[in-house]
């Protein structure tokens, strides 16, 4: 029996896929679950799996785009695994590896040397001495001793050598400027060095959805800053407590997410959008929470925000990066969301203008928290402080609801213990 491979269903509106991968090759036997088949689409990257055991057939090539519900391959259950032919034995023995030997370097003992010429007559010690103290040449002078030695009143007469004439210095010329020595490379020219490969779908689709931002909606950006010493006191007190009963990390992101949902219960409109030539309201809070992974950023969806705990938050916030990291973001993680958070400081940004992400009317960045000197109670004080931005459509969201919503979030997170109350 064949089972047709068929690309499924990957959420709404969306109608085709591209083929990232086949992770199994046709005639390989595979089992049930076994993933085959890797999908690219506009919004995630998704997995298909054998639904039974058998012999795989491929009809469709890595980086086609096919459509929704496609026949893109078969599984024929009725085959069995190909028989693996036993490897050939060999008995031969790798051939030894043999060293040439390199020749000592001859040995220079056996050169030419030197040897100083003999005086031509001989002297006693007292002459030695004579001539040694005024640097006579003894072969310039006429021995009158015995067999023609030189006596002491031969030397003694005798005029020390004269000096070997030195060749007269060049005369000195003016010294050249030097010309600028020219850069040196330190490597082979990397001119003309270029890389091209096609883009991916969810990466079209991104360039698609940010232009789109930009050409639809009057964006806009407001400013704030925020004391993070009660925050980070907070946490200090009682992190090693929150890791041990949840089992995350207690970071900032929880608090900003509480901060946000009764911001916006307090500005709808900053959880609205424009569907044609009305105004779509949401009575739930979806908070999508930016995520960077090797195919782009995505931006996955804690769903019903407003009904969970800190420690929900932090554990919901985990696992969407982590799905964003190992590819497993579905398109329903990545559907819904009424409102962003983008975190730019966790790669240093001091301050940043985030594009919105269609059709949501609004976006939070966040940055890089920075002791600074801030004025408290008349006096000079450093404070951890935090830029945070909100990027929204002017076209339904007013410039004071939007400097509201920002000074709300400000006194949520400046008054942590108030914010989780909800007073």
């Amino acid at each position: 029996m064949k089972l047709e491979v068929k690309v499924p269903a990957v959420g709404e509106s969306v109608t085709e896929a591209v083929i990232g991968s086949w992770e199994k090759k046709t005639g390989e036997f595979v089992k049930m679950n076994d993933v085959i088949l890797l999908l690219d689409t506009d919004k995630a990257s998704v997995e298909v799996v054998a639904e039974k055991d058998g012999v795989l057939t491929t009809t469709a090539n890595a980086g086609d785009t096919v459509q929704i519900g496609a026949t893109v391959g078969y599984i024929d259950t009725d085959a069995q695994p190909a028989a693996q032919p036993a490897a050939a034995k060999t008995d031969a023995a790798p051939a030894a590896k043999t060293e040439s030997a390199q020749a000592a370097p001859a040995s220079d003992a056996g050169g030419d040397r030197k040897t100083h010429p003999e005086l031509q007559a001989h002297q006693s010690p007292a002459v030695q001495r004579i001539v040694n103290e005024k640097g006579i040449d003894p072969s310039s002078v006429t021995g009158t001793g015995l067999g023609g030695r030189l006596t002491k009143a031969d030397v003694a007469g005798a005029s020390a050598a004269p000096a070997k004439a030195e060749a007269p210095a060049a005369a000195a010329k003016p010294a050249a400027a030097k010309a600028p020595a020219a850069p040196i490379l330190q490597g082979p020219s990397k001119q003309g060095d270029i890389k091209r490969v096609p883009m991916t779908n969810i990466r079209k689709r991104i360039a698609e959805r940010l232009v789109q931002a930009q050409h639809n909606a009057a964006i806009l950006t407001t400013f704030n800053e925020i004391d993070m010493s009660k925050v980070i006191d907070l946490r200090g007190k009682y992190k090693d407590q929150f890791k041990e009963k949840y089992g995350v990390n207690l970071g900032f992101n929880g608090f900003f997410v509480k901060a946000v949902i009764e911001a916006l219960k307090a500005f709808p409109a900053v959880n609205a959008w424009i569907d044609g030539q009305e105004i779509e309201y949401h009575n739930y809070y979806n908070i999508g929470i930016a995520v960077s992974t090797e195919r782009g950023l995505m931006v996955p969806n804690i769903k019903d925000a407003d009904q969970y705990t800190i420690s929900g938050i932090e554990l919901a916030i985990r696992n969407l990066a982590t799905k964003g990291r190992d590819g497993k973001i579905t398109p329903d993680d990545l559907s819904g969301g009424t409102f962003s958070i983008t975190n730019g400081g966790v790669f240093g940004s001091l301050l940043s203008t985030p594009i919105l992400n269609p059709p949501q009317s609004a976006i939070l960045g966040l940055h890089k928290i920075e002791d600074r000197p801030v004025a408290i109670n008349g006096k000079v004080e450093i404070r951890p402080m935090m830029y945070v931005a909100l990027s929204y459509d002017h076209r339904i969201i007013d410039g004071k609801e939007a400097v509201g919503f920002l000074v709300k979030i400000k006194e949520g997170v400046e008054d942590p213990e108030r914010l989780l109350l909800e007073v």
